[in-house]
């Protein structure tokens, strides 16, 4: 897979793109591109779904997989600063659907400071910096049904792992 497998779907943003994405992704992963894989999730997480498409029931939307890639990166395989670039993404997200994608920026923005909590925030990008329970509180309003939950899910796999890790 390339670039193309993307670009082939034009200016359409929808569930085949999004289950192209993430096939995209994975094949990333496997090569050992950790931080590319990191965005073809992000793309995915801006497609243009309803909520209800067969590609969403078989593949959630990938908040697990976020947290998964960000705690299995090995040593020295490049992945940049995922809390700034979630951190920058969120604070400067523009439309189709601003909110929704500004919401699941900043739930990746979470996900990635309690999986790898020594990463430093940009303190130079000035923006107010959402707490959990306002994160979850806008998935509700802007994401799909259940989105909440799901990225709720993933973050308590996040914290026990980890826990995991201090023990």
């Amino acid at each position: 897979m390339d670039w193309r497998d993307l670009d082939g779907h034009g200016e359409r943003r929808g569930a085949e793109f999004y289950a192209t994405v993430l096939e995209y992704g994975h094949y990333l992963w496997r090569r050992g591109q950790s931080a590319r894989a990191m965005l073809c999730l992000d793309r995915a997480m801006g497609a243009d779904l309803r909520g209800d498409e067969d590609a969403l029931k078989k593949w959630p939307m990938p908040y697990a997989a976020m947290a998964w890639f960000l705690a299995h990166t090995p040593e020295g395989v490049f992945m940049g600063n995922p809390r700034v670039h979630f951190q920058h993404y969120a604070g400067r997200m523009n439309e189709p659907r601003r909110e929704q994608r500004r919401w699941r920026a900043w739930a990746c923005w979470a996900i990635a400071r309690e999986v790898l909590p020594h990463l430093p925030g940009d303190l130079k990008h000035v923006v107010e910096e959402p707490s959990r329970e306002l994160i979850r509180e806008k998935l509700r309003e802007h994401g799909h049904a259940g989105e909440a939950e799901l990225w709720a899910a993933a973050m308590g796999n996040a914290v026990r792992r980890s826990l995991a890790k201090l023990s």
